[in-house]
């Protein structure tokens, strides 16, 4: 699973920090303290920001794949310049 470096600001963190409280079976608890262990995540909290980064990570690729597809089959502009943009 992806992980994050420890040089990030922790007020920065602090700061932004927000509560969610989540419900689970028991069997997907237990699947995230096993990855946790695996993957040395001090928290759950942890394990699901890394997560949730991956998870957006992807869906930022995926877009930018299907962005890609479409120039390829010539449905999109080709920008060379920000002037383009207008």
């Amino acid at each position: 699973m992806w992980r994050t470096g420890y040089n990030c600001n922790i007020n920065y963190y602090k700061a932004m920090r927000n509560i969610v409280n989540i419900s689970l079976p028991k069997e997907m608890v237990q699947a995230v303290e096993e990855k946790m262990k695996e993957n040395h995540y001090a928290t759950k909290s942890e394990f699901f920001r890394a997560l949730l980064r991956a998870w957006l990570e992807n869906k930022l690729m995926n877009e930018l794949e299907v962005s890609r597809r479409e120039l390829r089959a010539g449905k999109g502009k080709l920008l060379k310049s920000l002037k383009d943009l207008r």
